[in-house]
């Protein structure tokens, strides 16, 4: 007999757990605040990043969750994913032996490594024209179109028959009961259920009751970054792109040699900025990225940030970058303990699960395989 679940949230990691479900044979009642997802998992590179994910755990959940997306992938072809791996850059001789450190590790062959001089790296992705001295190719990682993801899985599980999509509904209060678990919404509708996994992002302070009391005091906080897109440009960037400055942020390059980088600029520093740039199937570069912790939020982006950005961004193409048709800030949630992300059954029936911290869109669909796994039904 099938499980009637719940899943609140619309978000990637959302729609992974509805999947999941659907697949273990439930039927799903997925309810999302906003008309549809506006968040996180449609502001965001789109990348599924197994290069700079801690060893241990966090890696081997990474590599289970590519393995995963390409399942996603034959189901919903609409998803755009697109195993095109990443490279990392060097300008620096401390920035590449930092490089050849992580090239050397024992997971490198996991994570699919590759050292390169200056002309196998153009060989790989020639529409790098910039400076550079060499670079480390990551072929496990690869790429999704975030405005795409979520609608392409709906589509897949409307198919199944036991799957329903519930938008513009925000849950206010969700109790356990003996029969299972209970939502409310913001219009005072109540929604029954076996089983609810609350997949809330970064609204920690959106549901009353027992669950926001246990999430107001639970180890999760919010980071903010601004990011762009440009219109298409005319060459094809075949892999993913990150300059050296995302080796002091990625857990894979906590090596040695990271205290021999140069000294990250003022802006750096302050703004926690790196260069990623992907490209969209439709040819535009999105650029980013920066990372704030200080709450409250501004409401307004930096546009020395984005200055910056274009800059390294046009360093590394050695081209001038097409004009910027789109500017946005998003938020995300992660934790500030040691765990990859938050997953806790606060009362029977009731599961909350949120705060990947960026990653999100790598490791969704075996964070959900987990969820289920560790549930048991």
């Amino acid at each position: 007999m099938a499980t009637k679940v719940l899943i609140v949230g619309g978000g990637v990691i959302g729609t992974m757990h509805a999947r999941e479900a659907v697949h273990r044979g439930h039927d799903v009642f997925h309810i999302e605040a906003d008309a549809g997802p506006r968040r996180a998992s449609v502001r965001n590179f789109g990348l599924v990043w197994v290069s700079g994910r801690a060893p241990g755990i966090e890696l081997d959940l990474a590599v289970r969750a590519r393995t995963l997306w390409e399942e996603v992938a034959r189901e919903a072809p609409g998803v755009g994913f697109r195993p095109d791996g990443s490279l990392t850059l060097a300008r620096h001789e401390s920035e590449l032996a930092l490089l050849a450190e992580a090239a050397a590790q024992p997971d490198a062959d996991v994570r699919g490594f590759e050292l390169l001089d200056p002309d196998a790296l153009r060989a790989t992705n020639p529409a790098l024209g910039g400076e550079m001295i060499g670079g480390l190719l990551c072929t496990r990682d690869a790429v999704v179109e975030p405005g795409q993801v979520l609608g392409a899985v709906r589509a897949s599980l409307e198919d199944s028959g036991h799957y329903t999509w519930l938008p513009g509904r925000q849950i206010v209060d969700v109790e356990s009961g003996p029969k299972g678990a209970t939502a409310v919404d913001h219009l005072g509708v109540r929604h029954h259920a076996d089983l609810a996994v609350l997949c809330i992002g970064d609204r920690l302070s959106g549901i009353g009751g027992r669950i926001g009391t246990v999430l107001s005091s639970a180890p999760i906080r919010k980071c903010r970054l601004q990011m762009m897109q440009t219109a298409p440009f005319d060459r094809r960037l075949t892999t993913a792109v990150a300059d050296a400055d995302s080796m002091r942020y990625y857990p894979a390059f906590d090596l040695p040699g990271r205290a021999n980088l140069p000294q990250p600029s003022e802006m750096t520093s302050a703004w926690g900025m790196q260069l990623l740039m992907v490209q969209r199937a439709t040819g535009g570069l999105t650029i980013g990225d920066t990372h704030l912790y200080d709450q409250p939020f501004d409401f307004a982006v930096e546009e020395h940030l984005y200055d910056d950005l274009a800059a390294r961004a046009e360093a590394a193409l050695g081209v001038p970058l097409p004009p910027i048709v789109r500017r946005w800030a998003g938020v995300y949630t992660g934790m500030t303990d040691d765990r990859t992300y938050y997953c806790e059954s606060i009362d029977p029936g009731i599961t909350v699960v949120t705060a990947p911290a960026g990653r999100g869109m790598t490791l969704s669909p075996a964070i959900a395989e987990q969820t289920w796994k560790a549930l048991n039904v």
